[in-house]
């Protein structure tokens, strides 16, 4: 009875080894399926990737582009602005100047139509006098040439 049990217990480890093998042989083939169907699925997630990295590669160059159109841009408005707060500065400089030599002019101008219309008003009494003058030299004139007649008369 001990060489049977023996023999039983031969075949039943050679069973329960075939049976772990098939077991594993099973599980083996079923991860490798699984690996290779995740491996597919990596490398078509890869690819979009891999398209989505040149794309966005792309754009940041063409971004770059763009960003350093616009700092040229900027800067050439800021030199532009600086340009012209310079000439805004420089005419503001040159209308006070002008203003300054309108304001003396005026004031001149002013003080030469004061003396002008003093000059006149001097002009216009003294006038006045002479006409007054005049006016007596007339009327004394005129009351001599009646005595003279009124003597030759005589």
């Amino acid at each position: 009875m001990d060489n049977n049990r023996e023999l039983d217990l031969s075949s039943i480890i050679a069973e329960v080894k075939a049976q772990y093998e098939d077991i594993a042989n099973r599980s083996r083939a079923e991860a490798e399926a699984w690996y290779q169907t995740k491996f597919e699925e990596l490398q078509a997630t890869a690819g979009r990737h891999g398209d989505d990295l040149r794309n966005t590669k792309g754009e940041i160059s063409e971004l770059n582009r763009l960003i350093q159109r616009i700092r040229s841009e900027i800067e050439n408005a800021r030199n532009q602005c600086a340009t012209l707060q310079t000439a805004i500065g420089d005419s503001e400089e040159r209308g006070e100047l002008a203003l300054k030599d309108a304001k003396a002019k005026m004031i001149e101008l002013e003080d030469a139509l004061q003396r002008a219309k003093a000059d006149m008003a001097r002009q216009l009494r003294e006038y006045q006098e002479l006409m007054n003058v005049k006016l007596a030299l007339d009327i004394e004139i005129a009351t001599y040439k009646k005595l003279l007649e009124g003597e030759e008369s005589r």
